[in-house]
């Protein structure tokens, strides 16, 4: 959208998508690696992305998905879908001396017993682990 003010010509990005620009440029970031495994590959066309994703990515899954769509339009990934994996927050718990989900994702406590750790096991990953790709 523009808008004028003061004689001067401005650009103003709609609420809804600046919320999401980070992801928007994750979208495009992850199109461009699928475009050059499908170039790899003769030109293929793609049907799915698969993804994991922790809550400690620093990435929104919703926000993902619509950056998705919006930025896939006229590229190899056009009619692809983006197939997104949660993978939840674990730490090593040096009291279970175990691998232990988190209570909550504000306290990095052990579900088990309650012990602080600063060993992040899974939960930050931002990862394309696939692709679906056809002739």
């Amino acid at each position: 959208m523009w808008t004028l003010q003061n004689g001067d010509l401005f650009s103003t990005i709609p609420s809804d998508l600046s919320d999401s620009m980070h992801e928007l440029s994750i979208a495009m970031s992850i199109i461009d690696l699928v475009e050059e495994e499908s170039e790899r590959r003769g030109g293929a066309a793609v049907f799915a992305v698969h993804l994991k994703l922790g809550p400690l990515s620093g990435v929104v899954k919703e926000a993902l998905i619509s950056a998705w769509d919006l930025a896939r339009e006229e590229t190899v990934c056009s009619e692809s879908k983006l197939v997104i994996q949660e993978i939840p927050i674990t730490i090593y718990c040096t009291t279970c001396l175990a691998e232990n989900p988190v209570e909550s994702i504000q306290s990095l406590c052990c579900a088990a017993c309650g012990t602080p750790s600063p060993r992040v096991i899974t939960g930050r990953e931002l990862e394309v682990t696939g692709l679906e790709i056809g002739g």
